[in-house]
């Protein structure tokens, strides 16, 4: 076999990636040992990993989610993600930096048993569980059983179906929660290489615990008994109910997962290298986005919208071919390095998936009071204080005699800011629940429908095509329209 046909049946299983280093640039002072060998030091592991994971997703949350769901408008009239037409090799850099990223995370593991750590096992659990739940909640059926195994000579993964993944993702973050009982903070040397939370095992333990929550939400259709033996939404009322002792939670901002960005390498912002062209002027904020946030008088508008001519003002999205609008507000350059947007999950919108829970009578707890700690701490979390009447204002007032489907709008529109800048977040949400309802513009293509998922990586389709062709059999055709399994 030639060495280049075999290069790509590895990248394709995903697997050998882990005989050499994940991308590790500026991570050199870091590493306790460089020479020795990694799979005996776990720590090493952990930061190259996570940050380059929160990058791509940053990345590709500005060029797909923010387009999809009108945050930015994009004024390359070519250029028509807005329209909800995505092209088929935007697939291949997130596909293949999750995986590479996979195989750190399961190294992490073993190396973690080998020493006997368990808050290192459990941390490469929440990561593993974090990315392979971004690569079923994009592509629905993908290779999981036997992936990340081509030291094992698997170099043709099957797919596994999605209720599959969900199942072992569920028993995954049982184990870290069982783990971190222990309560054991990593050491001194450790510590400065958890870019997330320094160390500290409680703090992991509640983001795997939200984590959890965020994922039985994500399946709340569904109500087969797929969570340790109970249904999403049975296993809900456990977690925030009926053991919450056993399964602490994120309890305010602080508990947020989120890579804050110093400025200074390896914790760079990827958007600090762009240039500023790139960044602002090449789109502008949507009508949508801007125009909630300006009925709010939400302070968070200077922080993420720039004026134009003295005011803030959106773009139509999906505006027809050739008709390509004004340059109106931006995003300011001050988010090209601003901390908060390695955002993974946070507070806020645990907040409001406990508020989403109340009013559906899957937990107890009143869900006004949930909303409105999701709101307040949407607002608090970017270093603002709540003014005065925010809370009782047009659209944001929570009333109880409301209907069902009002409330749920109110409580993804607030989502829907919560989860700014955060990967995928803003779509899965949008594919699962409807909310928020987005305007829908005349130049909308893909018969006007928000897509739902994104195709598979065409190499996938040719080396692999055997375990390819039985993926689409099983799931639906290959295209942007096939709902996932937790979508149906």
């Amino acid at each position: 076999m030639k060495k280049t046909k075999l290069l790509a049946w590895l990248l394709l299983a995903t697997t050998s990636l882990g005989a050499v280093s994940a991308c590790t640039d500026g991570f050199e002072e870091l590493n306790v040992n460089p020479n020795q060998n990694p799979n005996v030091i776990p720590e090493t592991l952990l930061a190259p990993a996570l940050t380059d994971l929160v990058k791509r997703n940053m990345d590709r949350n500005m060029r797909i989610t923010n387009e999809l769901m009108q945050v930015h408008v994009s004024r390359q009239d070519n250029d028509e993600i807005h329209r909800y037409v995505i092209r088929t090799a935007e697939a291949d850099y997130l596909w293949n930096g999750w995986y590479t990223q996979l195989t750190d995370f399961r190294d992490m593991y073993r190396s973690a048993q080998a020493v006997k750590s368990n808050t290192f096992m459990a941390i490469a659990r929440i990561c593993e569980v974090w990315t392979f739940s971004l690569l079923t909640d994009t592509f629905g059926d993908v290779p999981y059983s036997e992936a990340i195994t081509g030291r094992e000579g698997i170099l043709q993964p099957k797919f596994d179906h999605q209720e599959d993944i969900y199942q072992d993702l569920f028993l995954k973050l049982e184990e870290a929660n069982e783990l971190l009982k222990t309560n054991t903070n990593l050491t001194a040397d450790q510590t400065q290489l958890d870019p997330l939370y320094q160390g500290n095992a409680l703090k992991w333990r509640k983001f795997g615990n939200t984590l959890y929550l965020r994922l039985l939400m994500r399946v709340s259709r569904k109500t087969d008994a797929i969570a340790n033996g109970l249904s999403p939404q049975a296993k809900m009322r456990d977690i925030v109910n009926t053991n919450a002792t056993n399964y602490p939670i994120m309890a305010d901002n602080t508990d947020s997962a989120i890579i804050r960005w110093t400025g200074t390498a390896p914790y760079q912002s990827p958007f600090q290298t762009w240039r500023t062209a790139d960044f602002t002027t090449s789109s502008s904020m949507s009508e949508f986005f801007i125009n909630n946030l300006v009925e709010w008088n939400d302070p968070r508008l200077p922080k993420w919208s720039t004026l134009y001519n003295g005011k803030y003002e959106g773009v139509q999205s999906g505006y027809e071919a050739n008709k390509v609008p004004v340059a109106k507000s931006t995003y300011p350059t001050a988010l090209m390095t601003e901390p908060l947007m390695g955002n993974i999950l946070n507070y806020p919108e645990l907040q409001l998936i406990l508020a989403e829970a109340a009013v559906r009578g899957w937990i107890s707890g009143d869900a006004k009071v949930y909303y409105e700690a999701g709101t307040t701490s949407g607002i608090t979390l970017w270093g603002y204080t709540l003014p005065a009447g925010y809370l009782n204002g047009p659209d944001v007032k929570w009333e109880a005699g409301s209907n069902l489907d009002t409330k749920l709008d109110q409580i993804h529109l607030q989502k829907y800011y919560a989860l700014l800048f955060t990967d995928f977040q803003q779509w899965f949400e949008y594919r699962r629940s409807g909310h928020p309802v987005l305007p829908l513009g005349p130049g909308l293509k893909n018969n006007r429908q928000m897509p739902a998922r994104l195709n598979y990586p065409l190499y996938v389709q040719s080396l692999n095509q055997q375990n390819y062709q039985a993926a689409v059999a099983d799931q639906g055709a290959d295209d942007v329209n096939t709902k996932v399994w937790w979508q149906e």
